[in-house]
């Protein structure tokens, strides 16, 4: 018998998940990752995808519905809330094996720190936003990698087996921490950079002054990572950067949404990250633009909320 999926976080990402699940055949329910208010419903959400739009009827629940959640339990909400959720989550759970879908380092530790017993990481390769339509628009850049974080690994085939679809593909990855210091390196740029001068994600390939940039905050970054023993090609990371500029050209960076809607951001887990880690390192002196994109990105998420 398939095992239900439960996906805390109701914004883009859960969103366009649910509707490609439960398009195949899979049992889903959709979580609200921030507010338990105890309502349950049934949308309808439409996800456009290649000139295509893609609608199925979801069940959108709060976490106080369930006494228990048994099957796999997928996370797409902000990382800043895992620690309220880990500890919400640690009577509810029993084995089941929890998917992290969230940007950033380190987001997986409330986790561990609360005993779960099976954990993954997953680093996203594509991009989605909610238009004010209402529609969620989501473009797949590559597979997304799943790796094991906690555990022996024994979900890992079947987690994928039932996440991946056709829209929205998963692979197995044995180097997980490698892949999600390169993406949080990348996201470190497109997560500062863009919400700051107000601009979509197609800058770097379009703009050789956005482009250097971004070279200047990766090699920051590589030294931070070197540090922690990741050991990567910055050329290879440019070019990765370079690819998703290149395929979500005119797409918002979820952190820009999130300014602009007066939310929260996560700005905290990727250039706040790095810095912390540099900071404990005696290495803060070599991430001066690291920090520097970090502190006014937080600024301006702060200045927001105020207004909001």
């Amino acid at each position: 018998m398939e095992k239900h999926i439960y996906i805390i976080g109701a914004g883009a990402i859960g969103k366009a998940l649910a509707v490609f699940l439960q398009l195949n055949q899979q049992q889903v329910t959709l979580l609200r990752g921030s507010v338990d208010n105890g309502a349950q419903s049934l949308e309808k959400i439409s996800v456009m995808l290649e000139g295509k739009i893609l609608e199925a009827e979801i069940n959108i629940c709060s976490l106080s519905n369930f006494e228990g959640l048994d099957g796999i339990i997928v996370l797409t909400s902000k990382s800043f809330g895992n620690e309220n959720l880990a500890e919400t989550l640690k009577t509810k759970t029993g084995h089941s094996p929890v998917v992290l879908l969230q940007n950033g380092l380190g987001v997986e530790q409330p986790f561990i720190d609360h005993n779960f017993p099976e954990i993954y990481r997953c680093v996203l390769f594509v991009t989605s936003q909610v238009m004010e339509s209402g529609e969620v628009r989501f473009k797949p850049i590559t597979d997304c990698p799943i790796g094991t974080i906690k555990g022996s690994g024994l979900f890992l085939t079947e987690v994928i087996d039932m996440l991946s679809t056709s829209w929205f593909r998963f692979v197995a990855e044995t180097n997980i921490q490698l892949v999600i210091w390169k993406k949080a390196i990348i996201n470190s740029v497109f997560n500062s950079v863009c919400p700051l001068i107000e601009v979509d994600n197609g800058i770097f390939h379009r703009d050789a002054a956005a482009l250097e940039l971004a070279d200047r905050i990766i090699t920051e970054c590589l030294l931070v990572a070197r540090e922690k023993g990741i050991i990567l090609a910055k050329d290879e990371v440019l070019e990765n950067l370079l690819r998703i500029s290149r395929f979500s050209d005119g797409q918002l960076i979820s952190t820009l949404q999130d300014i602009r809607l007066g939310r929260r951001t996560e700005i905290g887990t990727l250039n706040g990250e790095i810095v912390n880690i540099a900071r404990n390192s005696n290495m803060e002196h070599l991430v001066p633009e690291t920090r520097l994109l970090w502190e006014m990105t937080r600024l301006k998420e702060q200045l927001n909320l105020n207004i909001h």
